[in-house]
């Protein structure tokens, strides 16, 4: 978000929207974003499901959810572009790309001729795992609808936001990738079976991929897994580690953040004054 909301309802309509969009304090704005959640929630859990056999009952009311509230997640998008200050930066912005990308599937099914839809339903089965990354648009600042959290505390939700997704996200490619192929893959639970024994290095063995493509996204996850989860750890360890220090600048050489008792710069030597607790 680009900013936190103000508390001050705006009079203009488009201000009104995208204030409640960002909002996170008033009952409206705590309602739109608890609904957002939730919806995200019911959109991916309808993804899993339909991997499932089910009764043609069941899948005709999955396909039903998956239609209402992909034109929720539509009218939110096209709200955002009309409340947004800058519609061509709000356009770009990854966040709502995703959220364009992540209903795109659904409309393409509603909207495209049958011949089109069966040519196609690999690719779309494969976009559709992007649905999970929508819950990042939560994590944009520090402020959420129960209350504000601290910044170690945001950036430990998102490296757990980052495993589940990356979990969730190899899971789904590999499932498509193999579901037809492969016959120990005849859900998404085999595959997240799967990529978490794999992902953790555990490997038991019983399931491995048979087709290019499965053997390719898990080399992919693996790569994922390897870079992103240290990046990110690394920031909570070093928020952690420097927790402790003191914000004075060297007036020497620049450097800032000294250990509470330091009475000389770290990086040149030159002397640094500080008040501290000599009790402490």
């Amino acid at each position: 978000m680009d900013s936190h909301a103000s508390s001050r309802r705006p009079d203009d309509f488009r201000e009104r929207v995208r204030f409640y969009l960002l909002d996170h304090r008033t009952p409206l704005g705590k309602a739109i974003d608890i609904s957002l959640l939730v919806l995200n929630l019911v959109f991916v859990g309808v993804f899993v499901a339909q991997t499932y056999p089910l009764s043609s009952t069941t899948a005709s009311w999955l396909w039903r959810i998956e239609i209402a509230i992909g034109l929720v997640f539509v009218v939110e998008y096209v709200l955002r572009l009309y409340g947004a200050r800058n519609r061509v930066a709000e356009a770009t912005n990854p966040y709502t790309m995703v959220d364009l990308l992540s209903v795109l599937p659904t409309l393409s099914v509603m909207l495209l001729p049958a011949p089109l839809i069966g040519v196609n339903v690999g690719f779309l089965r494969v976009v559709r795992v992007v649905r999970v990354l929508r819950f990042y648009r939560f994590t944009q600042d520090e402020e959420f609808f129960f209350g504000t959290v601290s910044v170690e505390m945001l950036r430990v939700v998102k490296l757990l936001l980052t495993v589940s997704t990356l979990f969730f996200v190899t899971a789904g490619l590999f499932y498509s990738a193999e579901v037809q192929a492969n016959p120990t893959i005849g859900t998404f639970g085999d595959a997240l079976y799967y990529v978490v024994v794999t992902l953790t290095t555990v490997g038991f063995g019983d399931i491995t991929p048979v087709t290019s493509t499965g053997r390719w996204v898990t080399v992919a996850g693996v790569l994922a897994a390897i870079v992103l989860v240290p990046w990110q750890a690394g920031k909570i360890v070093r928020e952690w580690t420097n927790r402790e220090m003191m914000n004075v600048t060297c007036p020497n050489c620049g450097l800032a953040y000294h250990d509470p008792d330091a009475s000389h710069c770290k990086a040149c030597g030159h002397v640094i004054y500080q008040e501290y607790d000599s009790r402490e």
